[in-house]
C-alpha cells in the first residue's frame, strides 16, 4: 500500500492523524519551462539525467508520498522500477494549460489561460494511474467555458480507462473584473461550482489551491468535509516562507502540500524535506526550521543562497495575513 492511500484512506474514515499530512514533490518544471527548468548556482541549467537522478533520489529516499512529473520524466523513471516496492505513488501533470507556457521570451502566460494537453493518457496509464490536472479560472465567459468543457471530457476518458486525478485551481491569471481581495472568493466559489456537478466516480482525489490566506482556506475546508484540501507552493520564496506555508496551512485545515520550486532551488532538497516533516509534525516553528536549515548546510559546506537573516524573513504577501 502506497503511503498517499494509507492516509487518504484514514482522512477519508475520519481517522486522521497529525502524521497523515501528505506531501508531494511537483517536480515538473519542464512542462512550463523546458531547458530553463532548474538554474545552477553558477550558470546554466540542470540537464534531463542529472534532473531525472535528483528526482530517483528522492524516490529511493522515500521523502514524499507523490513524486509529480511531466509523462516523460515519470515513464524514465517508471522504467527504472523505482516505485515498485517504494511508498511513493508516481502522478503526472496530465495537462499543460497555456498559462504555463513560458519557454525564455514567450508572453503567453500573460493572456488568459486556454485549456490544452500533451500527454495521452491511454499511454501514461500503463505505468501510472494518477495525475494532476489544472485549471484557471479569469471570469471571462468563453474562455472559463472552454476550460471547464475540456475538464469534462477529461473526466469522461479517465473514468473509462481507470486513471485517478487530482484537480488544481489556479488563481486567475489574467483576470477580468475582479480586485486582489476578490479572488480568494471568486475562486473557492468556482472550485465548490465546479463539482457541484461532479458524481462520486469522477470527483478528484484531492485539491491543489494557492495558499490565499487563512480566511479563504478555511472556509473552503469546513464548507465541504468530503473535499480533500492541498496547497500549492508557488514560487521559491525564502525559506521562511516554505516553513510558513506549510505551518499556516496545517494550522488552517489544509491535509496536503504539493511543493516544487520550494524543494527544487533549495541548497539541499533532501534536508528541506526533512525539516518540512518537521514543521508538518509540530516538532519545529518556522523561524526555528529554518535556523536548522542553515545549520545543516553550514555542517556540509554549503553555501547558502540568502544569508540566515534574510532567508528567515516572511516575504510572500499571503503568509502575511496568517
Amino acid at each position: 500500500m502506497k503511503s498517499l492511500d494509507t492516509k487518504l484512506g484514514r482522512i477519508r474514515s475520519g481517522s486522521r492523524r497529525p502524521e497523515d499530512f501528505v506531501l508531494a514533490h511537483a517536480n515538473d518544471p519542464d512542462v512550463a519551462l523546458g531547458v530553463a527548468s532548474l538554474p545552477l548556482p553558477g550558470g546554466g541549467f540542470k540537464t534531463r539525467p542529472a534532473f531525472l537522478e535528483a528526482a530517483a533520489e528522492i524516490v529511493r529516499a522515500g521523502s514524499v508520498d507523490i513524486m509529480l512529473t511531466s509523462a516523460a520524466n515519470a515513464e524514465q523513471l517508471a522504467l527504472r522500477g523505482l516505485f515498485a516496492d517504494s511508498p511513493v505513488t508516481l502522478a503526472i501533470r496530465a495537462n499543460d494549460t497555456t498559462d504555463l507556457w513560458l519557454p525564455r521570451g514567450a508572453g503567453y502566460s500573460r493572456e488568459p489561460s486556454r485549456p490544452f494537453r500533451t500527454a495521452a493518457l491511454e499511454r501514461v496509464r500503463p505505468f501510472c494511474d494518477l495525475g494532476l490536472y489544472s485549471i484557471t479560472p479569469n471570469n471571462i465567459l468563453d474562455r472559463d467555458y472552454a476550460t471547464l468543457e475540456a475538464y469534462a471530457r477529461f473526466r469522461g476518458e479517465a473514468l473509462r480507462i481507470g486513471f485517478r486525478h487530482f484537480l488544481e485551481v489556479f488563481n486567475p491569471n489574467a483576470g477580468a473584473g475582479l480586485s486582489p481581495e476578490a479572488v480568494p472568493a471568486f475562486v473557492n466559489d468556482t472550485i465548490v461550482r465546479i463539482l457541484s456537478g461532479v458524481t462520486v466516480a469522477e470527483r478528484p482525489a484531492f485539491l491543489k489551491v494557492a495558499y490565499n490566506g487563512p480566511r479563504a482556506l478555511e472556509e473552503l475546508v469546513s464548507h465541504d468535509p468530503s473535499l480533500v484540501v492541498g496547497i500549492l507552493g508557488g514560487a521559491a520564496g525564502t525559506t521562511r516562507d516554505a516553513f510558513e506555508l506549510l505551518a499556516q496551512g496545517v494550522k488552517h485545515g489544509a491535509k496536503l502540500a504539493l511543493f516544487g520550486r520550494k524543494i527544487n532551488l533549495a541548497e539541499s532538497p533532501q534536508d528541506m524535506i526533512a525539516l518540512m516533516w518537521q514543521v508538518i509534525r509540530g516538532e519545529l516553528g518556522p523561524a526555528e526550521a529554518v535556523r536548522a536549515y542553515h545549520a545543516v548546510l553550514a555542517r556540509k559546506g554549503i553555501r547558502p543562497l540568502r544569508a540566515p537573516e534574510d532567508d528567515g524573513k516572511v516575504t510572500e504577501q499571503a503568509l502575511q495575513r496568517g
